[in-house]
């Protein structure tokens, strides 16, 4: 009797576990921009914080996998944030947010909703107000090794990054360390340069282009 009920409830598990879909087994490089510093010192973030930090352009690009089903190799998602205080502070709330989703111009139709939808998931309560979704040819490279923290994002004429690995003649006071930690979870992510990063698209109501901070994140993602 008791063969019997463990192989009914052995069934029962097996089915209800074939009901659930399976959302994402999707992986690849990410990169990540402030308009705070996010390697810094205390000094240097106290006299940033509440001032700026409030933007910020997060790039994902697949390499390998699928979100709800859809092959998403090789596509690339952007989200552009601006946020109603500085990104990370603890004393402020910075949502309501607003931001603007560029996905790669390669995308179909359904590939387009499938990089929407991932990109949501992986930034929550960042991506809840979407105002604008944009297609653009998006390029995302990443270095390897001790060059990792070299990277550069393109996408079309609305955004650009381009970021290197940090030096020692970025410790300006010596006290530097992940001041603001990274705002997606991410398998693999390290501190990186801003060479120059911009925005210039629509529905944000602002625009912005910056250079020379230790404002980024380079990193990978798996999900």
């Amino acid at each position: 009797m008791r063969r019997f009920l463990a192989a009914g409830v052995m069934a029962l598990l097996l089915v209800a576990g074939a009901a659930i879909p399976s959302k994402a087994a999707i992986k690849g490089d990410y990169l990540e921009v402030r308009s705070a510093d996010v390697y810094t010192g205390p000094c240097f973030a106290n006299g940033e914080v509440g001032l700026v930090g409030d933007q910020a352009i997060l790039a994902w690009k697949v390499t390998e996998g699928s979100w709800n089903g859809v092959n998403l190799n090789g596509l690339g998602v952007v989200a552009v944030v601006k946020a109603s205080a500085t990104l990370g502070d603890p004393f402020h709330n910075p949502y309501p947010a607003k931001s603007v989703l560029i996905v790669d111009a390669r995308a179909t139709a359904e590939q387009r909703t499938a990089l929407e939808g991932f990109a949501k998931s992986a930034a929550g309560e960042l991506l809840k107000n979407v105002v604008r979704v944009e297609s653009a040819a998006i390029e995302l490279e990443v270095g390897e090794g001790s060059a990792h923290g070299a990277a550069k994002l393109v996408a079309g004429n609305l955004a650009r990054i381009e970021t290197r690995s940090l030096c020692e003649d970025d410790h300006l006071c010596g006290n530097e360390f992940v001041y603001y930690p990274p705002l997606v979870e991410l398998a693999h992510s390290m501190p990186a340069f801003t060479l120059q990063e911009s925005f210039a698209g629509l529905g944000l109501g602002v625009v912005w282009k910056r250079a020379d901070k230790r404002s980024a994140f380079v990193g990978t993602f798996a999900l």
